[in-house]
């Protein structure tokens, strides 16, 4: 987040590195046939996440770049998303944003948010970090799915949008968890100015908390983010205006700007329609 807007600041556009040579059909063989890679993804099969992740961290001790990115190609096509943002996000030379960002589920995800006129990168940004793009994540606190939905919240949704045949168990469908994920990004961004930076605040915290961080003037984006209370949050809509910026740059294939995309914070007040109608 400091070193984008430090590096443009310096006249540095924010753009992807160089996308390293593709793994060999070797490094994938070798790739494929780690025994540590093969239980984890026995793990995964069960639904036992935790030994799963455990069995994969381990097995990527001492690798160099280029092991690590075959190891990340092997996770990617095996759907095993997390895995593969993880293991490149590891590299030191070597890199392939693509797969730092990857972008699951783009035929089902970005119709639905050309629906709502959403930006692609935004919503993205927004869902790495809610779940890492694991489909039964479920948080501490009970919320569900790729967008990790609040039960509450996805009946409200539900109800608001006239969704048929709507059961909570239908949370952690990918259809189901986008259309109600993305229907209340819509929400909180026309009820806060229409801009990202409170609608991911008020994704994270609340709508009610967005607003009230508001100061009695105009703000600079970074200057708002920074002076969230919560840490959470503070550090959650600092990395999903990140993540943001760079799906756009691999969506779009030209620089970004994190500078322009955080904007400037309205006065409280401004642009404020209906957000204590919002769960």
């Amino acid at each position: 987040f400091y070193s984008n807007l430090a590096d443009e600041e310096l006249g540095r556009p924010i753009e992807v590195p160089p996308r390293a040579t593709s793994p060999s059909a070797e490094e994938l063989a070798i790739a494929e046939a780690n025994p540590g890679f093969q239980r984890s993804l026995a793990l995964f099969r069960v639904d036992m996440r935790i030994e799963g992740v455990r069995e994969w961290v381990w097995s990527l001790r001492d690798m160099d770049d280029r092991t690590l990115l075959a190891a990340a190609e092997f996770a990617k096509r095996n759907e095993i998303w997390d895995r593969a943002i993880n293991t490149a996000d590891r590299t030191q030379a070597l890199h392939n944003y693509s797969l730092r960002y990857i972008a699951p589920f783009s035929d089902r995800v970005l119709p639905k948010a050309d629906e709502l006129a959403l930006n692609n990168g935004w919503v993205y940004g927004l869902m790495r970090q809610e779940s890492r793009f694991i489909m039964n994540a479920k948080s501490s606190v009970g919320a569900k799915g790729l967008m990790q939905l609040m039960p509450a919240t996805a009946r409200w949704v539900a109800k608001k949008i006239k969704l048929t045949n709507f059961h909570p168990a239908r949370v952690t469908e990918m259809d189901t968890n986008v259309t109600l994920g993305t229907h209340y990004m819509k929400m909180v961004l026309d009820s806060l100015d229409n801009h990202p930076v409170l609608a991911s605040a008020a994704y994270n915290a609340g709508p009610g908390r967005a607003r009230k961080w508001r100061a009695e003037g105009p703000l600079e984006g970074a200057i708002y983010a920074e002076t969230i209370p919560f840490s959470e949050t503070r550090d959650y809509v600092k990395k999903v205006m990140s993540n943001a910026v760079y799906y756009n740059t691999l969506f779009e294939g030209k620089p970004q700007s994190l500078k322009n995309t955080l904007g400037t914070i309205g006065a409280r007040g401004q642009g404020e329609t209906g957000v204590e109608q919002l769960p």
